[in-house]
């Protein structure tokens, strides 16, 4: 054949390369092109060639995904834990990221400063509740309420908290629940 186009292994190997996945090798001779009969012949013989290697390799793949199945369930190894353990190595990968590390370095550092800013409510919180127990009307208004206690319940030995004096003056000035009759039931 001839060096200048024709059919020989080496100009077949330069076209085929050319070819975009899943292209027809008709479509890659020109139109304008006339081939001669033995041209034509080779052609077939070299599709059918490739198509019955495509079908030997399709085979091939097929048991040797049967076999890497077999070998999983052998070993125990489930669907599920395959994806664990793909979601954990994405996961690591993630991790790994310069954009991971500074987001979360980022966050950190935000926690604790809401952590601090918390703690000084807090603090700042708990002060002023001691500075209004301790001020001249929290304990005007105290000293009230003992003396509600001590004229309604009598006085308690110990004297008890603000909760107490509370609930026993609530409980003291309460009248007492009167008993519901009972009603005669239809059909009786």
């Amino acid at each position: 054949m001839d060096g200048g186009g024709g059919v020989d292994g080496r100009d077949l190997l330069r076209d085929e390369s050319l070819l975009e996945e899943g292209e027809d090798a008709a479509a890659s001779v020109g139109t304008g092109e006339t081939l001669s009969q033995q041209e034509r012949e080779e052609l077939r013989k070299e599709l059918a060639k490739v198509e019955e290697e495509i079908q030997t390799l399709s085979q091939v793949l097929a048991a040797k995904e049967k076999r890497l199945a077999d070998i999983k369930r052998q070993l125990g190894v489930s669907s599920l834990q395959e994806l664990r353990q793909n979601l954990s190595e994405a996961w690591q990968d993630v991790t790994a990221t310069t954009a991971y590390k500074r987001t979360s370095e980022t966050l950190s550092q935000a926690g604790q400063k809401a952590s601090a800013a918390f703690s000084s409510v807090g603090s700042v919180i708990t002060k002023k509740l001691e500075d209004v127990r301790n001020s001249p009307t929290f304990k005007s208004f105290e000293e009230k309420v003992e003396t509600l206690k001590s004229k309604v319940g009598g006085p308690k030995p110990g004297g008890g908290d603000f909760g107490e004096v509370l609930n026993s003056t609530a409980n003291a000035s309460a009248p007492p629940p009167e008993p519901v009759p009972e009603q005669p039931r239809e059909g009786q």
